[in-house]
C-alpha cells in the first residue's frame, strides 16, 4: 500500500487555514496570541538566521565561478533596466486601476487611524525624503560586517560582488576560499529544507495572531481596497509579468505552479524574506544559471518591488 504524504505547500495551506480559524475563536484572547507569537517568531528568526549567509557564500560563488568583471557588469545593468521599466509598469497599473475602482471612497479614516495601518504612512513618509543619491551611496557599506548584522541587502550584495570578483582575480591562491564559500552554500542550503519543515507552524501561529488581534470583522472597512490590490495584482501578475514571460520563451502558470509553496509563504507570513532561499534554489534547479539566480533574485529582493509599487499607487 503506498503510503500517504502531503507536499509542503498543502501542509502550510492547512496550517493557514487552521490559524484564521484558531485566530478567529480566540479574537481578543490576550492568552492565546501569547501562547502562538513564539512559535511565528521562531520561525522567522530561523529564517533571518539563514538569509544572509545563504546570499553571502552563493554570490561569492557564483561571481568568483564566471570571475569576468564585464560579464557581472553587464548582468547587472540589465537586471537594473528591467527592474525600473517593470516597476515604472506596476505604478501606472496601480494608478489606473485606483482612478478606475475608487477604494477609498466611504471608507472612514478616523477609525483606520486608531489601527496599525499608520505604521504604514509613517513608513512611506520617510521613504519620501530618501532620494536617489542618497541610495546609490547607502549601497557601498563601510562596515560589511555591520551591514550584515542589519541586513542591509544591497549593501551585502555590493560587498560579495567586489569580493567574488577578487577571489577569481587572484587565481589559484582564491581556490580554498572559493571552496570554503561553496561549501557553506551547500551547507546553507540543506539548512534551508530542515527550517522549512517548521513553516506550517510558523504560519499557523502567525496568522492566528494576526486574526485574534484584529478579528475578521477588521477587514470590512478595508474589504474594497484589499480586493482592488489583489485583483489589480492578479491582473500584473497574469498579463504584464505573462506577457513578459511569454517573450522569453516560458509559461507565466508553470512558475506559479513552480513557485507555490512559497508564494503561500510569503502570503501567510507577509515576509519576502522568509522565501528567499529556496527561490534562489529552486530557480537554479529549474534551469536558470547559478550566477544569475543569486545575484538578481536578492538584488529584486531590494529593487523588484512590484507588488508593493503597486500597492502604494492603490
Amino acid at each position: 500500500m503506498k503510503k500517504f504524504k502531503l507536499s509542503l505547500a498543502s501542509q502550510i495551506f492547512i496550517g493557514l487555514i487552521l490559524g484564521i480559524i484558531v485566530g478567529a475563536i480566540f479574537y481578543g484572547n490576550e492568552t492565546a496570541q501569547n501562547f502562538l507569537q513564539p512559535f511565528g517568531d521562531i520561525f522567522l528568526r530561523m529564517i533571518k538566521m539563514i538569509v544572509v549567509p545563504i546570499i553571502v557564500s552563493s554570490l561569492i560563488v557564483a561571481v568568483a565561478g564566471v570571475g569576468d568583471l564585464k560579464a557581472v557588469g553587464k548582468l547587472g545593468a540589465k537586471s537594473l533596466s528591467y527592474f525600473v521599466a517593470v516597476t515604472m509598469i506596476a505604478i501606472a497599473v496601480g494608478l489606473i486601476s485606483a482612478n478606475i475602482i475608487q477604494p477609498g471612497a466611504g471608507v472612514n479614516m478616523d477609525k483606520l487611524e486608531q489601527t496599525d495601518i499608520s505604521t504604514y504612512v509613517d513608513t512611506a513618509e520617510t521613504k519620501q525624503h530618501e532620494s536617489f543619491v542618497d541610495t546609490l551611496v547607502h549601497i557601498v557599506p563601510s562596515n560589511p560586517v555591520q551591514a550584515m548584522v542589519q541586513g542591509d541587502m544591497l549593501a551585502i550584495i555590493f560587498f560579495s560582488v567586489l569580493f567574488g570578483l577578487s577571489i577569481a582575480a587572484i587565481g589559484e591562491k582564491g581556490k580554498p576560499v572559493f571552496r570554503f564559500f561553496q561549501g557553506t552554500a551547500e551547507g546553507m542550503f540543506y539548512l534551508t529544507n530542515m527550517v522549512m519543515k517548521f513553516a506550517p507552524i510558523g504560519v499557523f501561529a502567525l496568522i492566528g495572531v494576526t486574526i485574534s488581534k484584529f478579528g475578521l470583522e477588521s477587514l470590512i472597512p478595508l474589504g474594497k481596497l484589499a480586493l482592488s490590490v489583489y485583483g489589480t495584482m492578479i491582473f500584473f501578475v497574469i498579463v504584464i509579468l505573462g506577457l513578459i514571460a511569454k517573450f522569453v520563451g516560458f509559461n507565466i502558470f508553470t512558475l506559479i505552479k513552480l513557485l507555490k509553496e512559497e508564494l503561500i509563504l510569503a502570503f501567510s507570513t507577509a515576509s519576502s524574506e522568509a522565501v528567499l532561499p529556496r527561490l534562489m534554489e529552486k530557480m537554479e534547479k529549474a534551469g536558470c544559471p547559478k550566477h544569475i539566480a543569486t545575484f538578481v533574485i536578492p538584488t529584486g529582493y531590494s529593487f523588484n518591488l512590484d507588488g508593493s509599487t503597486l500597492y502604494q499607487a492603490l
